[in-house]
């Protein structure tokens, strides 16, 4: 069986940074599309933008799926793609923000077959400004999580 090919755009906000945050992801998949998103209390921009990364990637149902994510975050598509996550965990994220979330990214990851695109963010592209607006408006809704990962002392991470 063929896995299947899937098409992932995340992106997050933090009104303040930190401040109260969001994502907001749209998944895509031959004829389907579903959109996610979730809102929290206090957090940063590039934990919700590792966080949509995070929930997309759990969201799929079938491991070894071929998947291009496409995200306007530098920090996450980076952090990939340039290696620098994997010498992280050698080193125990010692002077690195966000562990808990790079750990839970990298217990998802391996799962699949991933690669990361980078898009310019508020560039007119349609899913990426879309997900933009998810994340906004889940920053802005009623009855926001905690986001239990997230220590004050690392702000505008």
């Amino acid at each position: 069986m063929t896995q299947p090919k899937i098409t992932i755009y995340t992106d997050g906000a933090a009104r303040g940074n930190p401040g109260p945050g969001g994502y907001g992801i749209v998944l895509l998949s031959g004829q389907y599309r579903k959109e996610l998103s979730e809102g929290y209390r206090l957090t940063t921009n590039n934990r919700m933008e590792l966080l949509a990364v995070i929930v997309a990637l759990e969201t799929l149902k079938i491991p070894g799926s071929k998947v291009t994510i496409y995200t306007d975050s530098k920090y996450v598509a980076d952090a990939v793609t340039k290696g620098w996550v994997f010498n992280w965990v050698k080193k125990r994220f010692k002077g690195k923000k966000n562990p808990d979330l790079w750990l839970r990214f990298l217990e998802i990851y391996k799962n699949h077959d991933v690669s990361f695109v980078w898009v310019k963010g508020h560039a007119n592209n349609p899913l990426n400004e879309r997900c933009d607006q998810l994340a906004v408006e889940a920053s802005l809704g009623a009855g926001l999580k905690e986001d239990t990962g997230y220590q004050p002392n690392e702000s505008a991470t």
